[in-house]
């Protein structure tokens, strides 16, 4: 029982997989961000060729 306890202390005390965590939320921040702003500029480059495209 005392194993127990000493292997739950030391997990709960580790930070590695907090650290892990917190680098896969950053990480999935960042993608988010990315495919937000793609979106963004992609409708916007679409309508700029389109007017172009209409005054050619």
């Amino acid at each position: 029982m005392q194993k127990i306890i000493a292997q739950a202390k030391h997990f709960a005390r580790d930070e590695n997989g907090i650290t892990a965590l917190e680098y896969g939320m950053l990480a999935a921040l960042i993608t988010v961000l990315i495919m937000a702003s793609i979106a963004s500029i992609g409708s916007t480059l679409q309508n700029v060729f389109s007017d172009i495209a209409g005054v050619i």
